[in-house]
């Protein structure tokens, strides 16, 4: 075997001198906790920490079944919501009588109306919704509709009666004192009082009957009044001729009901 150099031995002793020196001045000076630390065997970062919770978190001591938690991505379930059926409109008089008023009330149909086609038209309903006709269950559905088509046909076969029923669909009722009252009217106060005086000063059936010529002729001013004011849409001028027909009308009553030497009363 060959020698080893000068040079190669001072090396090698250099070497282990340092070596030794090192060896127990690192095992002084390293903590005993970094000694442990090394020798425990740490769980792997793949394991959820949900399945191995760590014993001093208080959280983890209950024995309930934790809740599952909503996930962020998901709402709330929304209510689904009742459709509510729609409402039909209310009725009017001439919606009951579709043939005679195709086009419903003024101003879409005129305020004249042709009674002769109202009558056959309400004969017709009558039959059909006549009580006796009907099953017991329905006989008071039946009697409703039957009540209800005598008082549309009645109402509509007025002229007065309607003018009133047209100005009630809009919010105005003229059947009262108090929206009867024409002392703004000076004109037709005065007519109507000579009106009055002029049936108490009748003498007989004659003088009626030319009283009650002049008075359908103001009746039938007022209705061909109260054509223009609804095919316009004037309202106002619906009501007030409304009011000259109630007197007109009252007059014809009053003349219908005519006695020698009775007094007049007139209604409003």
């Amino acid at each position: 075997m060959r020698p080893a150099s000068p040079a190669a031995l001072t090396w090698l002793r250099l070497a282990l001198t340092s070596e030794a020196a090192l060896a127990p001045r690192t095992a002084r000076t390293q903590p005993p906790s970094r000694l442990l630390h090394t020798t425990r065997i740490r769980p792997s970062s793949s394991h959820n920490s949900a399945s191995n919770p760590p014993l001093h978190h208080p959280r983890h001591l209950s024995t309930s079944t934790p809740r599952p938690s909503a996930s962020p991505s998901q709402s709330p379930p929304t209510p689904t919501a009742t459709a509510t059926p729609p409402q039909t409109p209310p009725q009017t008089h001439y919606d009951l009588f579709p043939q005679t008023f195709p086009h419903g009330p003024p101003p879409a149909s005129p305020f004249t109306i042709d009674l002769a086609a109202l009558r056959k038209e309400f004969l017709a309903l009558q039959a059909r919704a006549h009580p006796d006709l009907h099953p017991p269950p329905h006989k008071p559905r039946a009697q409703a509709l039957s009540a209800r088509i005598n008082d549309a046909y009645r109402t509509l076969c007025s002229p007065l009666q309607r003018a009133q029923y047209l100005l009630s669909l809009r919010g105005i009722d003229v059947s009262g004192d108090e929206a009867a009252r024409v002392e703004d009217d000076v004109g037709l106060l005065d007519e109507v009082m000579e009106a009055r005086e002029a049936i108490e000063e009748a003498g007989g059936e004659e003088e009626v009957e030319v009283l009650r010529a002049v008075n359908e002729a103001r009746v039938e001013s007022s209705v061909r009044g109260l054509e223009e004011a609804f095919a316009g849409g004037d309202v106002e001028a619906a009501r007030r001729e409304a009011v000259r027909l109630r007197y007109w009308v009252n007059i014809r009553e009053s003349l219908d009901a005519w006695e020698r030497g009775s007094p007049v009363v007139l209604v409003h």
